[in-house]
């Protein structure tokens, strides 16, 4: 031990790739064992059984359960994923436009009050109050909020 080691000559470049090739290896390993769990989960057809005998068949014996789950079920895995990504775009949507939906027009009885305080301030004449008014009672409003007619 009196001599000194230099770590650059006992670790070769070749070895340095093939630890490196190895370590790729087993983090896909991984991603593919936790997207097949995924999948597994994910899956309405499958019912609890079938679900508890997959995920034990993948854990027990992860490579030979990955394998056979993947020549068994794998091609109606792409589809499965496409289908829970159009669902989560739709939930999303539908979040959206409700949302957006929700505020972006008030009711009559607001704009209604708006305008009268308008006109009390003096900010639009009773000609410009009554032709509002009558746009807002037979909606034929804009529909943007906020949009009333002002004296310029």
């Amino acid at each position: 031990m009196d001599t000194p080691t230099y770590l650059a000559y006992d670790y070769p470049l070749l070895g340095m790739f093939w630890t490196m090739l190895w370590l790729f290896l087993w983090i896909l390993w991984f991603i593919l064992l936790f997207r097949i769990i995924g999948d597994i989960f994910r899956d309405d057809s499958l019912n609890g059984w079938g679900k508890t005998g997959w995920l034990v068949f993948v854990i027990l014996l992860p490579f030979l359960g990955v394998f056979v789950y993947l020549i068994a079920r794998g091609k109606s895995m792409g589809g499965r994923e496409i289908e829970h990504a159009r669902k989560k775009q739709q939930a999303f949507d539908a979040y959206v436009r409700e949302t957006a939906a929700g505020d972006s027009r008030p009711s009559r009885a607001e704009e209604l009050s708006r305008l009268a305080d308008l006109r009390a301030k003096g900010d639009i004449s009773e000609e410009e109050f009554q032709r509002a008014k009558s746009l807002v009672l037979n909606d034929d409003r804009p529909a943007s909020a906020g949009t009333t007619t002002a004296r310029q």
